[in-house]
């Protein structure tokens, strides 16, 4: 039985195997959080939990975009490169070049998405492995990052569009919104729907699921492999801009590390790093876990911050072999 559009029933409603990657982060993300709000006065406050979002916005707009390529199977490790690059080249163009930035945001933005469309160029064309294509773009976006920094090494972002981001927000009651947080919410909400309801969407978990069968159909892997890279360099690219408001500054260095880190947010939140399994909202899930180690660890102050590397690597661990057991009882069933 299918639905009037052609999708099939067992795509818009997953078996509860699909669900269990979704509904294990789901859990330990309410655990995590119940155990702060016990431990730590305000901890269960509006303020905090919307600054979850907010303090993690860079995270979770490059993750999202991450959460594209690993469902189709890829690998992405130039995001965080891509953020510290677009940060100074932005900073630069507005504050040295004198660029308005109704220019010099959407140049960067289309400079990330152009990237992006190479690098998968590259992987379906000439058939390069992502996790080299995209370790080389790393490095030489880092490099090109360095290169066009000034010699103080970071540029302060005066223009009123870097700063009214940082100096509004939204009340509810006493709770104070910051608007990245929710800017953060809005680019999930329309990649979980494209994700979900386009066709391009269907084909991502298709191509994911596997790629020659996905060939055999005739589905348009190359033009949806592409369109993941490009994808995933956009959403790096504005994960690029929001670092700039965030830090009001642009810093050549700025996400080093990112790419391990959003990795972690996207297998956390259930999607699986062989390819068709996984949501959007697992994604936001797995940010919000990391968030809340964070925040838990900062408020506890007899931690170091390396705490969090380790608690994350565990539940990474702990993941990865959950994906690992799922996986083989789908196969015997």
């Amino acid at each position: 039985m299918t639905l009037s559009y052609g999708t099939p029933l067992s795509r818009r409603f997953p078996s509860l195997t699909q669900q269990l990657p979704l509904i294990s982060t789901a859990v330990v993300c309410a655990l995590l959080y119940a155990i702060g709000s016990i431990c730590y006065s305000g901890f269960f406050d509006a303020s905090t939990f919307s600054e979850f979002f907010a303090g993690n916005a860079v995270l979770g707009v490059a993750a999202v975009g991450l959460t594209f390529v690993i469902l189709s199977g890829g690998i992405d490790l130039s995001v965080g490169s891509m953020v510290g690059f677009v940060s100074i080249l932005a900073g630069m163009m507005v504050e040295r070049w004198h660029w308005s930035p109704a220019l010099a945001v959407p140049a960067v933005l289309a400079m990330g998405c152009a990237f992006g469309l190479l690098a998968g160029v590259l992987i379906h064309v000439f058939e390069l492995a992502p996790f080299l294509v995209t370790l080389a773009g790393m490095f030489v976006l880092r490099g090109l990052a360095l290169t066009i920094a000034p010699d103080e090494g970071r540029i302060t972002l005066n223009h009123e569009f870097f700063v009214w981001p940082t100096t509004h927000a939204i009340m509810m009651g006493h709770a104070r919104i910051r608007l990245i947080g929710i800017f953060f919410v809005f680019i999930a909400v329309i990649a979980a729907l494209a994700l979900r309801y386009t066709r391009f969407g269907r084909n991502v978990y298709a191509l994911g699921g596997n790629e020659q069968s996905a060939l055999l159909m005739g589905l348009p892997v190359g033009r949806t492999k592409i369109a993941i890279y490009a994808i995933s360099g956009f959403c790096s690219a504005l994960a690029g801009i929001v670092a700039c408001v965030d830090m009001g500054a642009g810093e050549p260095s700025a996400a080093m590390g990112l790419e391990l880190d959003a990795i972690a947010a996207v297998v956390i939140g259930g999607t699986l790093l062989t390819g068709g399994v996984g949501t959007v909202l697992g994604t936001i899930l797995g940010v919000l876990i990391l968030g809340i180690i964070q925040t838990g660890l900062t408020l506890d102050g007899r931690l170091i911050s390396w705490w969090t590397k380790i608690v994350v690597g565990a539940l990474l661990l702990l993941f990865i072999t959950l994906q690992k057991l799922l996986t083989k009882a789908t196969a015997r069933a």
